[in-house]
């Protein structure tokens, strides 16, 4: 029997819905404690904000990411930054979930207060820190997350994200829906 989400050599990506994550704003907390927000800017492009955690008060705009509908509703955003952090996310929003695994090099692992700023004006640094290391041992952080904020906000505003997490109002990112 045949799915929508079966792939061939012929057909090697399914059919992509992405309407359900593009242009969200979602804040999620993982078991661990650590809180973070993501805004799918557009099908290529996501802002984000950690308000809590290893690297709370870090925040990008304009990471580069590859999204894709793994199946209806279940979605994957991975990424790799110029930290050497690489990051994989699978979110579903009806169900109010998330997996994420971050793996972060060892120099964020002992060195994490590093990155927590506003990266893009510091994107030299975080490369130079990169290549002086050390990278391994990996520090892998697989956690899953409860989604407590999912709202549409629209694509490509740069107002969604543009303060750093401790700029905002207290109790922000504790807001529901």
């Amino acid at each position: 029997m045949s799915t929508a989400y079966e792939t061939t050599i012929e057909n090697p990506v399914p059919p992509q819905d992405l309407s359900g994550i593009v242009g969200h704003r979602f804040i999620y907390t993982y078991a661990n404690g650590w809180q973070y927000e993501m805004y799918v800017k557009n099908a290529t492009t996501i802002d984000y904000r950690i308000h809590s955690g290893h690297v709370g008060g870090r925040w990008v705009k304009d990471q580069k990411v590859d999204l894709v509908e793994l199946s209806k509703g279940v979605y994957k955003v991975s990424w790799t930054e110029p930290t050497g952090t690489s990051v994989s996310v699978n979110v579903i929003p009806a169900e109010r979930v998330l997996h994420g695994v971050i793996f972060f090099p060892d120099w964020i692992r002992t060195h994490g207060e590093r990155t927590v700023l506003f990266q893009n004006d510091h994107l030299d640094e975080m490369r130079e820190y990169r290549d002086e290391g050390p990278t391994y041992p990996i520090y892998v952080v697989p956690e899953f997350a409860r989604i407590t904020l999912f709202e549409y906000v629209g694509e490509n505003d740069e107002d969604v994200v543009s303060v750093a997490p401790g700029d905002l109002p207290e109790g922000w990112s504790d807001r529901t829906n």
